[in-house]
């Protein structure tokens, strides 16, 4: 009960902080991190401890496949080379460079060090996806940012596990060729089971039209992708991405918009509260996790400052050699799109299931040196570049002049609208020309056609009309819904009918949009 009792209080007070926080156009993360922390320092609340494993294998799997169903693989083909070099040369740069410091500044045995390092290299894709959203970021740099952040997880996870394996093995002889071979065993053997679970997928939600069978196999597809990479031994984070992506793709094909609706829906009901739970804890944490550190360990603030000043150091001399191709300006590296690409790294939900996950023994059965220092720093880092980075990357973005004006957003979508109508007009006129379908059929569809290019077309008047009808529409709706609830309610029709008409209402009211 006791822990039914916490989640429930971490839904309401994510809803609280994220209610804020977009009334604020706050980063919704940032501020869940501040409020676990003060909630925390509040004298007699319990400490918490999570199971290793649990955040790996309920967190995990939905938050990575819905990040990587919105990844757009057209935009992916015209700058994979630098995702490719950040996703893999980025995370063992960093992995060795906070090794290195970690070694230096902690005193952690090396083994442990590099762990710490692994855990560290891995951004947050689901906090990039939202940032990038929220801030009109241009289409190169939004994918080259988010593409980065998933596939650079999958990696780093894998080589955690790496160095893990070679963290327990106490007495063992560790050989390089060896931890590379079992690099490529995780990191394939992941992909190629990803693959398989999407191909699986794709052929049953094909022959299933069924709005609930395809949520719950929505909801199931990144669960199974991860245990069974997991029970073959592979990267189970390989295997969600892999599988995320490649869904994604074809996802839009495999279903009817109705159904697209529903599992959006849910997906965002899931997402949010996953997020909002675990950027919770991420605060409700540190301060147990500091008070089960060892004696001589309260140099932790300044040994987590130093990593993070490391792994930002070493993503701007990664990133920057890189903006030529996503940014090209005369042959020069651009500045502005390194410093954001840099900024935008923050780290998440995945350090820390990852961290939490490292075994509290070591092969030998004796305690895993230095397990409890490497939580507290990963935990340090993380609330620091949730909060630091997290809180300034828009005011980065602005001055770097890359986000995306509003009027350009706006043209964008009434040039499509324009685009789209005047494609459907031509399919009209075709099929009137070969008199496919009754003329008057035709004619409402043309004149609906006509009425709403017309709209756009006449500037501010047509704005206001647009407006005007949208309004009255919903005047309209409100006045279906009350009438509605009268039947209902002198029993002159069922709940089912009261259901079915109530859902037709909220899907016109929906496709009007805001009036």
């Amino acid at each position: 009960m006791r822990a039914v009792g916490l989640v429930l209080f971490l839904v309401v007070l994510a809803t609280a902080v994220a209610t804020f926080a977009r009334r604020w156009r706050m980063p919704a993360p940032s501020l869940l991190v501040l409020a676990g922390l003060a909630v925390a320092l509040i004298p007699g609340v319990p400490a918490l401890h999570i199971p290793p494993q649990t955040i790996a294998l309920v967190v995990l799997p939905p938050l990575l496949y819905a990040s990587a169903e919105e990844l757009s693989l057209r935009d992916l083909r015209t700058v994979w080379k630098p995702v490719t070099i950040l996703a893999f040369g980025l995370v063992f740069a960093s992995a060795a460079a906070v090794g290195f410091a970690a070694v230096a500044v902690t005193g952690l045995p090396p083994a442990m060090a590099f762990v710490l390092g692994a855990v560290l290299a891995s951004t947050d894709p689901v906090a990039v996806t939202a940032l990038g959203r929220r801030l009109a970021l241009p289409g190169r740099v939004q994918v080259l940012v988010q593409a980065e952040s998933l596939f650079n997880d999958a990696t780093s996870l894998v080589l955690f596990k790496v160095a893990v394996g070679i963290a327990v093995a106490t007495g063992a002889t560790v050989s390089l060729p060896a931890a590379g071979g079992e690099f490529l065993l995780l990191g394939g053997g992941g992909s190629l089971i990803g693959v398989a679970v999407a191909g699986l997928v794709w052929l049953i939600r094909r022959r299933t039209t069924d709005p609930v069978l395809e949520t719950v196999i929505a909801l199931v597809t990144p669960y199974a992708a991860y245990v069974l990479a997991e029970a073959a031994h592979t990267s189970g984070i390989t295997s969600v991405v892999v599988a995320g992506v490649l869904l994604g793709r074809s996802g839009h094909r495999l279903t009817d918009a109705h159904i697209r609706l529903q599992l959006h829906a849910v997906y965002a009901v899931v997402v949010f509260l996953l997020e909002s739970v675990v950027f919770s804890i991420v605060g409700l944490e540190l301060p147990a996790l500091v008070r089960d550190l060892p004696k001589g360990a309260g140099w932790w603030p300044l040994q987590a400052l130093a990593l993070a000043a490391v792994l930002i150091a070493v993503r701007v001399l990664s990133t920057l050699p890189l903006t030529r191709a996503v940014k090209p300006s005369r042959g020069r590296m651009s500045w502005r799109v390194a410093g954001v690409v840099t900024w935008a790294g923050t780290r998440g939900v995945m350090p820390l299931a990852a961290a939490l996950s490292i075994p509290l023994v070591a092969n030998g059965g004796g305690p895993l040196p230095g397990r409890a220092l490497v939580l507290v720093l990963t935990t340090a880092v993380v609330v620091f570049t949730l909060v630091v980075q997290g809180l300034s990357l828009a005011a980065v973005v602005n001055r770097s002049g890359l986000a995306l004006e509003p009027e350009h957003t706006a043209r964008e979508e009434a040039q499509a609208r324009d685009a789209l109508d005047r494609a459907a007009l031509t399919h009209v006129d075709d099929l009137a020309s070969l008199e496919a379908m009754p003329e008057a059929v035709v004619d409402r569809v043309r004149r609906a056609l006509n009425a709403r290019l017309d709209h756009t077309i006449d500037g501010p008047d047509g704005s206001t009309m647009e407006a005007a009808y949208r309004e009255l529409r919903h005047e309209v709706i409100a006045v279906q819904g009350t009438e509605l609830q009268r039947l209902y309610d002198e029993h002159r029709i069922s709940d089912a009918t009261r259901r079915t008409l109530q859902h037709d209402l909220d899907r016109e009211e929906a496709a009007l949009g805001n009036s």
